[in-house]
Formats: C-alpha cells, structure tokens, sequence
C-alpha cells in the first residue's frame, strides 16, 4: 500500500478547505499524510479520529484521489462489496501504474514480488488461495494447539522477573506469537532471529510511506525468507505431517496454488505473528490503565473473551485496511470512482457511536462487540481465531501467576507506522 515519496510530499501542498458531507469541512491545507505520520497522532490517534468521523463516514484526500473510510456503516460496506477489492494493482495511481513502474521501479519490484498471495488477491484466486487453509485456522481445528500455546507461555513466564522493573514486549509480548508461529511451521528454533529480522523488514510494507533503505530491507528479507521456506518446504516433503506444512505442499503438489503462491502464502501466515503481538501489548495496557475493568476481569475469568473482543475494540493492531475500486462504488453517498485506493481507519471505525454504545468507554462486557480490528468481508483476517486463544490463554496465564502486575514506567507506542498500532516497551513489575 504505499506511496512514493513525492505523492507524500505532493499532498503537503494542501488543497484549501475539503469539503466534508453535511456542509462541514476541513481546515484549509489539511494534509491526511503529515497527521497519519504525527508524533502526538501515533501515540494517541482518538481524538482527531473523532474530529474527522464527526465530519462525515467518507473522505477525499484531493491532493492523492485517495479515500478514508471513518465509520462503521461505511467501511462494511467496502469491505464487502464486491466492486472492491484487495489487489492493489487496480489502484491507477498506485505502485502498479505505468508511470510509477519508470519513476520507482524499486518499488514496483518489491511489491509485484510481494503480489502473489491471498492477502493481496480478490475471487476467484483469493478463495482458491485462502481455501488451502481456511478450515485450519477456524476455532476448532486451532483447538488442537491449546497445548503447545500453554507450554510457549509458560515457558517464558518462567523467566520473567518478580519486584524488579522489565520489559513486557520483549520478554513476552513479542517473543510469545513468534515462537508459536514456528512451531506451527515445524520450524527450527535457532531460525527464530533471522525471521524475526525478516518479519521485521516485511512489515513496512503496509505502511504509508517507505525509505529507499526500508524498500531494500525489505527486498532481501522478502528473498531470504522465501529461499527458506523453499528449502524448508523441500526438508519436509517426505514427512510433511497433518499440519499447515502438509496443507501447502499438498496444494502445490496438487496445482492449486503454483511456487511463488505457495512461498507467499506461507511466509504471510508466519510473519501473521504481529497479530498477536499488537493484542497482547495493547490489551494489557488497556487493562492497566483501567483497573476497575482489570480488577472485574481477575474476579470472574469467564469475561475473558468478551475482554478481549474489548481489547480488540478500543486498542486495535492494525490502523489502517486497504481497498481498491474494480468499479465504481457508491459508499455512505460518496462516490469512490474505479482505480481510487480507499483506506479504513480501523481507530475510528471501531469507536463509532453509531454501532457502539459509549465508544469511549472500555468495557468488558460489552457484547456484541462487532468490531472491525481483524477487518471485513472476504478478507476478515485468517488468524483472528489463533490471535484470540493465544490472548485468552496468556492472559489467564498472567493473572494465576502473578498476584500484581503493575506499570513500571511510561509505555513507548510505536511511532514510525501509521498502519499498525502497538508497543514499542511496556515496563511491568511483577509480584
């Protein structure tokens, strides 16, 4: 999803007032990229989410063509449209076009290496990709990983210091999804950092804008870590197991998704990990900040799940989910033409007080609680499933440990990305 420096820099130009529906409008020159990559926005992004949504469910960037999507009525029916899709190359300003090829041909490399997976497709081949593991990743089937989540977790539990100042990022928010997630693909331990190294780089690439020196990182990253998984796929061919190892050999041996698919794939649901990561750092935080909640949760565990549907609420991973225009599309009364990109802003979406009652407000029983944190529609996030029991069991693991857990000092959020939300540090202290 992103841009080139110079459509950055183009949109800080302004455009004069923006009109907005209802007669509102826009302060003259606002400018959608320099709030998206704001210092104070990164850390607390709610209120100015608020400001626009109370503006209007859809908006133009003029200075790009680019549309944000800020409410809930509206971004469902993006998400589930069929006259939008995921493949951004039907973007016409995007990394795909013919003039961004010339002027940024490593950009245009990177993401058209990066293409071919389920993320990125729309029907048929986003069914036929996602097809391969959708049954493996429902509730269920994900059951059969309880164990070995509780074991990841209790091992670094053991670790964890009591009466003295740590991180909880990384020495258990970060490393736990990480280490499920190569267990899930058999894969040796000792990969653990270069894969992290790599899960790292690939990340930038849903974010609004990359360095040359991030466009190169993640370049590499994206090759190595294909070139292993090739060779990690070849090593299990002859005992590929009942899991996701045999799902995507048994795919290509079969023809349903050719190499670069399969690679692809594979290495998207590996690096998937940060799903978990950005729930536990930020529901943990949430919960610290609201001790009532926390206090009510510790007292009656069987709210676990509606907690963490809260969490996933109020604290959501990802910020931002891309659409793109196949066709025109008529959304909340604004027309989103073919070839536009158009954005969710999944903070404001999920605190819309016209789906929730006291958006503000973290609740732990709030139920239903459709929010959008895991997007919409035929792209609703694969691993929401797994996410979620790896929440629930790691929380619970937390509190029968640990009789106080408590903030040791100030939380760092990240604050280089507008696309993903979580904790660069979140110092505890354990008793």
């Amino acid at each position: 999803m992103s841009h080139s420096q110079e459509k950055v820099d183009a949109s800080r130009a302004g455009a004069g007032a923006v009109a907005a529906p209802g007669g509102a409008s826009f302060p003259a020159g606002f400018d959608w990229w320099t709030l998206l990559m704001d210092h104070e926005y990164l850390v607390n992004p709610y209120p100015e989410l608020k400001k626009i949504r109370e503006l209007g469910g859809v908006h133009e960037d003029p200075a790009t063509g680019i549309y944000f999507v800020t409410r809930y009525r509206e971004f469902n029916q993006m998400a589930k449209t069929t006259q939008m899709g995921r493949d951004t190359r039907f973007w016409a300003n995007g990394w795909n076009s013919p003039e961004n090829k010339v002027r940024d041909p490593q950009t245009y490399e990177l993401f058209t290496e990066f293409q071919p997976q389920m993320i990125n497709a729309n029907a048929p081949d986003h069914r036929r990709m996602r097809g391969v593991y959708d049954k493996a990743f429902r509730p269920g089937d994900m059951a059969r990983y309880i164990p070995l989540i509780e074991q990841e977790c209790r091992q670094l539990l053991d670790t964890l210091p009591t009466n003295a100042p740590f991180d909880f990022m990384t020495a258990f928010g970060n490393p736990l999804p990480h280490l499920i997630s190569l267990k899930l693909f058999d894969i040796p331990a000792e990969m653990g950092e270069p894969i992290g190294k790599w899960i790292a780089a690939l990340s930038w690439l849903g974010n609004v804008v990359m360095t040359p020196e991030q466009k190169r990182e993640a370049q590499v990253a994206q090759r190595e870590f294909k070139d292993f998984v090739r060779d990690h796929l070849a090593a299990r061919a002859k005992d590929p197991g009942d899991g996701l190892i045999s799902l995507s050999l048994a795919a290509a041996a079969e023809g349903t998704m050719n190499e670069e698919e399969t690679l692809n794939n594979v290495v998207m649901l590996i690096s998937g990990s940060r799903t978990s990561l950005t729930l536990l750092g930020n529901g943990l935080i949430t919960l610290l900040k609201h001790p009532d909640e926390f206090a009510k949760l510790r007292a009656n565990r069987g709210l676990m799940r509606r907690a963490i549907e809260e969490m996933l609420r109020f604290e959501p991973g990802s910020s931002l989910i891309p659409r793109a225009a196949i066709h025109d599309f008529q959304c909340g009364g604004v027309r989103i033409p073919a070839g536009a990109l158009a954005i969710g802003l999944v903070g404001a979406i999920n605190r819309d007080p016209e789906r929730f009652d006291d958006p503000d407000v973290f609740d732990i029983t709030r139920n239903p609680n459709p929010h959008s944190a895991f997007g919409g529609g035929a792209h609703v996030c694969i691993g929401k499933a797994l996410a979620r029991m790896t929440g629930e069991i790691a929380f619970n693991a937390l509190m029968d440990r640990f009789e106080s857990i408590e903030l040791a000092g100030d939380p760092v959020w990240w604050t280089d990305r507008s696309d993903q939300r979580g904790l660069e540090s979140l110092p505890l202290k354990l008793a």
